[in-house]
């Protein structure tokens, strides 16, 4: 593991010379994770050519000393020491200075930026985010094991789809057997909706209760050393319309459509294309959501976003989702979404969950 850490530390000291910086303030919580190993909160990171600096307080600092590879942990006195004159006393020499933009807000930064004194600073996006698209074996491996947490958890549940059960009692089911499965709290809130209410993509369970012939939509992950699972399946209850069976097979077209295509040099935007054109032959095609997918991995929603805009092109180590939905309002939608790792050959499905349409 040690290894792995100086790798992805090394890699980002590179992406600073290519970009004129002496040092990179890292603010994102799974930015830090990701190059400290940290796992806790109220800490920040600095990355110098020489020396690695994790600044935190008293409640983190056991957490941070046992966890932190190669970064040397400074416990701040908050009553004593400002934050800014905190940092500005680890960058020594520095001259200039990026920093982890979108995980701060302008008055915080405006207090950091104003005690360091001659430092240049620049705001930076998205380069250890584009870095960690690409997953290492030991990343993988995480995925893998929440993934197959979820599969469990489902196929447990499945006995709970009956008539009467509410859609918030069945999601704190399911979340209860992730976590006694070893998942380490949830990877977002469970979505579980029944009936016409399964057209909200992200919707929020309630009291709504199953009928036969409802509709049912679940949308949910695990957590393991921070790295997440994302699933979604959609089924109906007993039996089902003419019409909700034409939807979830123009869903379920669509995904496969996109999943047969994925390969490492495959433009991100051919898999949206591919099931955009499964969606919009069908009646339904107006009521098709717009993205496609996104990487996952410490962050739910990482890059690449799938979608008719983005230019990422696949690389072998890639974990995305593919997930096209319908959502027709006052009458029900269809999600189906797979976790997907991109090899060199072509690709690995990660969630293994049955997707049979009537239950």
């Amino acid at each position: 593991m040690k290894e792995i850490y100086q790798q992805r530390q090394s890699q980002c000291r590179l992406q600073l010379v290519e970009q004129n910086l002496d040092a990179l303030l890292v603010l994102g919580f799974e930015n830090l994770r990701y190059l400290t190993g940290f796992s806790g909160h109220a800490a920040y990171g600095i990355i110098t050519p020489d020396q690695n600096y994790l600044i935190t307080d008293y409640r983190y600092a056991e957490q941070a000393i046992k966890e932190c590879r190669d970064f040397e942990v400074i416990t701040r006195d908050r009553e004593k020491e400002t934050l800014g004159a905190c940092i500005k006393r680890h960058l020594g020499n520095v001259k200039a200075l990026g920093f982890d933009a979108a995980f701060i807000n302008v008055a915080m930064w405006q207090a950091i930026a104003k005690e360091l004194g001659n430092v240049t600073t620049l705001p930076i996006t998205g380069m250890i985010e584009h870095q960690r698209m690409v997953k290492d074996h030991w990343e993988v491996k995480q995925t893998k094991l929440a993934a197959a947490i979820a599969d469990q958890a489902l196929n447990e549940l499945m006995p709970y789809f009956a008539e009467g059960a509410t859609e918030r009692d069945v999601a704190l089911e399911l979340e209860y057997r992730m976590q006694k499965l070893g998942s380490e709290g949830l990877a977002f809130d469970t979505i579980m909706l029944f009936a016409q209410r399964s057209s909200l993509p992200h919707g929020i369970p309630g009291e709504q209760k199953l009928k036969n012939g409802d509709f049912i939509t679940l949308d949910f992950g695990a957590v393991i050393n921070g790295y997440r699972s994302d699933m979604t399946r959609s089924y109906v209850l007993g039996a089902a319309s003419e019409k909700q069976t034409e939807v979830y097979n123009t869903v379920a077209q669509a995904q496969q459509a996109a999943i047969d295509i994925l390969k490492p040099g495959l433009p991100v935007v051919e898999a949206y294309k591919a099931a955009r054109e499964v969606l919009n032959a069908s009646e339904y095609g107006q009521w098709a959501g717009d993205g496609l997918g996104h990487g996952v991995g410490l962050f739910l929603h990482e890059a690449p976003i799938i979608g008719p805009n983005c230019d990422y092109v696949l690389e072998p180590g890639n974990i995305i989702t593919i997930e096209p939905g319908i959502y027709i309002p006052d009458f029900g939608g269809v999600r189906l979404e797979d976790d997907l790792l991109i090899t060199e050959e072509g690709y690995q499905v990660l969630t293994h969950a049955p997707k049979p349409f009537i239950i």
